[in-house]
């Protein structure tokens, strides 16, 4: 598991790092008697179930499963693979690698994605080269010159420029050993009806776009004449999906991280111009509306996000519909308001930088303030009907808000503009909470049981049968205490009944037998499924873990695992005699046994 790094220094590695303090980068943890617990990062949830360890440097979440250590974590939330996550972990630390694992490992991938992904960051060069240095370049050097932008933005972002020659890159890309037809998959080339190949962005300013490890997975063309289409992006690929992505994320992440604040913007130049101003926590949606995957990943990284879209009607429409979608994951969400018709990048060419900061996104709106604004322009509040119908809108909306000291503010503000008392208004939004309580009542008592972790975990073993709780209390222990797991391997071996703790034990054996201390977080590694990794995490992290067991305990999880391991061997042998009846063709005899074999299993039920 551990690839080509020894697994000595992959251990001294893991355990030179708190888990609760790389965690904590991600999640925000608050500490529970000896564990810490916090929102997980993987799924939705209002109420925490996600706990990490720092005495067993693991982490589990009791609503999805995931668990596992620090490695683990780190593939989970950031995509990499092992490699990665352990040199991810060893820059942490001030480890050294031994130098022949000090190239950076890509994530693993089938060939012909590796090939695409290869193809790309030899393009990414190529155009950057073309664009910096040739002479077909220096038109479209001296356009992004006059735009604005800066040579430390070229270089940084690797911009680049396509030559208008059909031949130059499928030349150079066959030259590399890339298959021209593979290269048309991708969305590099582009095939005529005569089977020509030729480069799809030629003639254009080239801006990559970069997956959430930093690598070039498509591009984004601008052409410089009146080439059409003006704006040209690669076509969606297993590698490149747009909903999934965020252009400059890797880039900015670490700003994201240290601010605890996103800004999202609309186009690739508003990131340009705000990162020059000193804005480096930018990031843009490539052409889409904000999806369901993006708010996640954005909520991963940042408390707050602030909405700076364009300053026209499509841009104040596109803000509501991504706001929405981001509150609704649980970011706090502001919206930017910028003059009518300009767009970020305008008003920072106009402005300059400390404007935009202190005008634009430090007076960035609420996000029910920005919802209440927008709701008026739907009324004519001259009328009676209309205003009522408005007040009503904003009602719902207030009505949402946890905190008592939100709806106040918005209320006192109603009743100021609208000359209606607050209690009125209070008694309003009360009742609308009780209806949407009294409606969701069931559903939240429900999502409230499943988030309560032990509790729902105890409730799932009640209903378990006996000898597969006895199974899950024995490993629990053994996970913990060697000296329990050898006696379990004299006196029952693998003779689990759950296969799935058939291969747990058969690991845990080994690590012993290899000379290994009880470290969880360690023999994990050992374990490639992962499911099974969830699995061997949750009973680690059970209560039964941290119990104490004594002799008679032992003695009798292991008869009750026997007992089971018997009956289901015997029925086995009574199955196998009434098939060796049913082909001698002596049905009575056949019908004995399954009458037997009927009767075993009922009892097996009523036992267990």
């Amino acid at each position: 598991m551990a690839g080509h790094i020894p697994e000595e220094t992959v251990d001294e590695i893991r355990k030179s790092v708190d888990i609760a303090d790389v965690v904590g980068e991600y999640v925000k943890l608050k500490r529970q008697g000896r564990n810490y617990f916090g929102l997980c990062p993987f799924h939705g949830e209002n109420t925490p179930s996600f706990s990490v360890s720092s005495d067993k440097q693991i982490f589990h979440c009791f609503g999805c499963g995931k668990g596992g250590n620090v490695y683990t974590f780190l593939m989970e939330i950031e995509g990499y693979n092992f490699l990665q996550a352990v040199h991810k972990t060893a820059e942490r630390t001030g480890h050294s690698l031994p130098e022949q694992f000090n190239e950076e490992p890509t994530k693993q991938q089938d060939p012909e994605s590796q090939s695409i992904l290869e193809a790309h960051e030899w393009l990414t060069k190529l155009y950057n080269h073309l664009l910096r240095h040739s002479k077909e370049g220096k038109q479209a050097l001296q356009y992004l010159l006059d735009r604005g932008f800066t040579e430390e933005t070229i270089y940084k972002h690797q911009l680049g420029f396509s030559p208008t020659s059909q031949e130059f890159v499928v030349t150079f890309l066959e030259k590399k050993g890339f298959h021209p037809q593979t290269m048309v998959k991708a969305g590099l080339l582009n095939v005529n009806n005569q089977g020509e190949y030729f480069d799809r962005f030629r003639g254009r300013i080239i801006f990559p776009l970069r997956n959430h490890l930093g690598k070039t997975v498509a591009f984004a063309g601008r052409s410089l004449g009146e080439q059409e289409p003006k704006y040209l992006n690669s076509p969606e690929t297993d590698l490149f999906q747009k909903g999934k992505l965020l252009f400059n994320f890797y880039l900015a992440r670490s700003a994201i991280r240290k601010t605890k604040t996103l800004l999202l913007f609309e186009g690739y130049a508003d990131v340009f111009s705000a990162e020059q101003a000193g804005v480096e926590n930018g990031v843009a949606t490539m052409g889409t509306s904000v999806s369901e995957v993006q708010a996640q990943l954005i909520k991963r990284y940042a408390d707050q996000v602030i909405i700076c879209y364009d300053g026209d009607e499509a841009g104040t429409n596109a803000a509501v519909k991504a706001a929405k979608i981001l509150k609704r994951t649980g970011c706090q969400t502001n919206v930017a308001r910028l003059p009518e018709g300009m767009d970020p990048d305008d008003y920072i060419k106009k402005f300059g930088g400390d404007r935009f900061k202190k005008e634009i996104i430090e007076a960035s709106d609420p996000y029910t303030s920005f919802i209440i604004n927008y709701l008026r322009r739907n009324y004519n509040l001259q009328l009676e009907g209309d205003r009522i119908a408005y007040i009503e809108k904003v009602l719902q909306e207030v009505a949402q808000l946890d905190r008592a000291i939100e709806r106040e503010h918005y209320l006192n503000e109603l009743a100021t503009n609208f000359q209606i008392s607050v209690e009125t208004l209070k008694d309003e939004v009360e009742n609308l909470r009780k209806r949407v309580t009294s409606k969701d009542g069931q559903g939240t008592k429900n999502n409230s049981r499943q988030n309560r972790s032990f509790e729902s975990h105890s409730v799932h073993q009640k209903l378990l049968p006996a000898f597969h709780n006895a199974e899950r209390k024995l490993i629990a222990i053994m996970l913990k205490n060697q000296v329990i797991a050898d006696k379990v391997q004299e006196e029952l071996g693998g003779a689990f009944n759950i296969s799935e703790h058939q291969v747990i034990v058969t690991h845990l054996y080994a690590y012993y037998e290899d000379g290994h201390q009880p470290d969880v977080s360690q023999f994990v590694e050992r374990i490639e499924d992962q499911s099974l990794k969830n699995l061997v995490i949750q009973l680690t992290m059970s209560p039964s873990a941290e119990e104490e067991i004594t002799d008679q305990e032992l003695a009798d999880y292991i008869h009750r695992i026997r007992i089971e391991s018997m009956d289901r061997t015997d029925i086995k042998s009574l199955e196998a005699e009434q098939k060796r009846a049913e082909q001698h063709d002596d049905p009575i005899k056949a019908a004995e046994i399954a009458m037997e074999i009927l009767r075993r299993k009922k009892e097996l039920k009523n036992t267990h």
